[in-house]
């Protein structure tokens, strides 16, 4: 699929809010709802890196497959190029921080998976 500069009407989520955006760097908080997901995607020359502030987070991620699971004050980063999902981990709404350069954005999705 084509590279997106703007994916926030991709995908439905209980609010968004940038804190900082900046050519090559941005900060965006997000919260989503148990039953809301960021879909499969990547990034071309950018890194994730996710901070969770409130709930609970899951990262699935290809190449190599891996599933990560985010508590609040817990980080984790996601290089360029490698395909994750973002999901909500609980039961309740997630919120989280997702510093997102160095380099332009983009947002090139995927074809959905079954396994997540």
């Amino acid at each position: 699929m084509e590279a997106l500069k703007d994916a926030s009407r991709f995908y439905e989520v209980e609010r968004r809010q940038f804190h900082a955006e900046r050519p090559g760097f941005r900060i965006n908080e997000l919260q989503i709802s148990p039953t809301q997901k960021v879909p499969w995607h990547y990034h071309t020359h950018v890194q994730d890196a996710f901070y969770v502030i409130e709930g609970s987070i899951r990262i699935f991620l290809q190449n190599p497959k891996e599933e990560v699971t985010l508590k609040p004050g817990d980080t984790y980063s996601v290089p360029p190029r490698r395909p994750h999902l973002v999901t909500n981990g609980g039961d309740t709404s997630a919120t989280f921080l997702v510093l997102q350069g160095i380099g332009e954005y983009d947002f090139v999705p995927l074809v959905p998976k079954r396994d997540a």
